[in-house]
């Protein structure tokens, strides 16, 4: 029941009592004005205990404000814990609520505080205790000391809360706050997206005592230590970073996630710890730098695009070279980052990174030729990968890897290359003819052994031949020999026939033998001449005989030549 009510019925409840009492003195019986009298204080008391009800709703809390009986709030306080006129630190539950008389107490029923998902509440508290000078924030509190702190009665006396800002959140959910204590606003969860991690700079606490040493950084408690407290000097690499409570940049990273941070009491700057590209290139950016808030920017992978690197050589040729730096940003080391160069985004990060790179390149190309460098291009890579690593290491940052593309142009480099390119060109051609020279040598030696050795072949097939001669000549003496000893054998055993046969029968008659004989083996004619000789002894072998000598006449003439030569 609101104050407005309270005053309402007390007022119906007093109109009612004086109606009642005004017809008293109308009553004619004494027990009836008494009776009358009763009725009037009833109806009073009762409306007064009526208008002392507060009705506090589900989804309520009530305020209770003292306005008379009570000592006054002293110090500047404006919440009252022990009984002063003001606004009370304990609030009321849903329900019904007696004894808040009107006009002594009033009671303003407000809405629960409703922390959205996705978003946390900030708060800043209207009373406690004053902050000392420097403090921009109240002390966290721990995990199970939040609900401690959201009771106004505790907060203002045994928590001793700070009046001011909190740097404690209230996370997704439903409150019970006394408002006029605790003033809340919202503001979105910190996410930290995969290949991220989120560096927090804490805007209180007490100065940080963590140092970092060497290039990467190692964390080492320096809160015993003379030189945690001494001040580095501006060209060390030593550092220092916050734990836990301190002010400063953070030494403990987040990892990708969601957190419920109080953005007004942490200052969170996200660094990429994926594998970066920042290119040097004379086309200028092709692919620019997404934005915080580009919801692709998880998949980016170039870091920068610059102009390309001109360089001058020894020997003062002055032409450009395109770059790539791959690097990347471990997570530990990306507090040095911020410490040092701010956002892995921001201009200082870039121009320390460029400025190393150009100097580098530039430092390097001084001590060769140009067509040293344009030969000797890995060896560049590697050296000023080498020095491009040391000299971003004391920033946070880890160079991985140094690509030299195109070195030079036509305009720069094009009378060198081509210079180059002839003398190449020359050069092969040169070994061309000394090759083929070679080759001709080769074929003249080639082909003197091919030659000699067909006229080998030739000598042992003439080798061959004559000794096969020799072999055939000795076969033909020995077949004449054999056939002349076989006709030699032959003959004396054909005379010796003859002989046996002369001695039987008689010379002529195995003379007459002997040329039937012949006769009968090479078929001689013999009819006509023995019809004109006649027939009778001597005669008949007489004209046998003639016919015999026509016959190896004709033969010796037809057989010819061969016998006479």
């Amino acid at each position: 029941m609101g104050v407005t009510m309270q005053l309402i019925v007390l007022v119906i409840a007093m109109v009612l009592a004086v109606g009642i009492l005004s017809t008293i003195p109308r009553i004619p019986m004494k027990g009836l004005r008494i009776v009358a009298l009763i009725g009037a204080v009833l109806v009073f008391v009762g409306g007064l205990v009526m208008s002392s009800v507060a009705y506090v709703g589900a989804n309520e809390v009530g305020i209770v404000t003292k306005n008379a009986l009570g000592s006054s709030l002293k110090d500047g306080r404006i919440i009252a814990v022990d009984g002063e006129m003001g606004v009370q630190a304990e609030v009321l539950a849903p329900g019904w609520h007696w004894g808040l008389w009107p006009v002594l107490y009033s009671v303003s029923n407000e809405d629960l505080v409703v922390v959205p998902a996705d978003q946390v509440g900030i708060i800043e508290t209207t009373d406690g205790v004053a902050m000392t000078q420097g403090m921009l924030f109240a002390p966290e509190w721990g995990a199970g000391e939040v609900s401690s702190m959201l009771d106004a009665q505790t907060f203002l006396t045994t928590g001793k809360g700070f009046k001011g800002k909190q740097t404690t959140v209230l996370k997704p959910g439903t409150y019970r706050l006394n408002t006029r204590l605790y003033k809340v606003k919202f503001s979105p969860q910190t996410v930290v997206i995969p290949g991220e991690v989120a560096v927090l700079t804490a805007n209180f606490g007490d100065p940080p005592t963590k140092v970092v040493e060497g290039p990467a950084g190692s964390l080492e408690s320096g809160a015993d230590s003379p030189e945690a407290n001494a001040t580095p000097p501006s060209n060390s690499r030593r550092l220092r970073l916050a734990g836990e409570g301190e002010m400063g940049i953070r030494a403990e990273t987040l990892p990708p996630g969601k957190y419920p941070l109080n953005t007004d009491a942490f200052t969170v700057t996200e660094i990429w710890t994926t594998q970066m590209i920042a290119h040097y290139t004379a086309s200028g950016s092709s692919n620019p730098v997404p934005s915080k808030n580009d919801p692709s920017r998880a998949t980016r992978d170039a870091a920068s695009d610059e102009r390309a690197i001109t360089v001058i050589t020894r020997d003062g040729f002055q032409f450009p070279v395109d770059v790539r730096i791959e690097y990347f940003i471990e997570p530990h080391s990306a507090p040095i980052v911020v410490a040092k160069l701010g956002d892995d985004e921001k201009d200082r990060f870039h121009n320390a990174l460029n400025s190393a790179v150009r100097a580098i390149f530039r430092n390097n190309a001084e001590k060769v030729a140009a067509l040293d460098y344009v030969q000797q291009r890995s060896h560049q890579e590697k050296q000023s990968l080498d020095m491009l690593a040391d000299e971003m290491s004391r920033f946070g940052v880890s160079i991985t890897a140094v690509r030299i593309g195109a070195v030079g142009d036509e305009e720069t480099l094009g009378t060198l290359l081509k210079t180059q390119r002839d003398r190449e060109i020359a050069k092969q051609q040169l070994e061309t003819y000394k090759e083929q020279e070679k080759a001709a040598e080769q074929k003249k030696s080639l082909t003197r052994a091919e030659q000699e050795a067909e006229e080998e072949r030739k000598l042992a097939t003439a080798s061959y031949a004559v000794q096969i001669a020799e072999q055939e000549k000795s076969k033909k003496l020995i077949e004449a020999a054999t056939e002349a000893e076989s006709i030699e054998i032959r003959a004396k055993a054909q005379a010796a026939a003859y002989a046996k046969i002369a001695e039987s029968i008689g010379a002529s008659n195995a003379a007459l033998i002997e040329i039937l004989k012949v006769v009968g083996e090479r078929n001689i004619q013999i009819t006509p001449r023995v019809m004109v000789n006649g027939s009778g002894g001597s005669g008949e072998g007489a004209a046998l005989v003639g016919t015999m000598l026509d016959a190896l006449v004709k033969e010796e003439g037809a057989g010819g030549g061969e016998g006479k030569k």
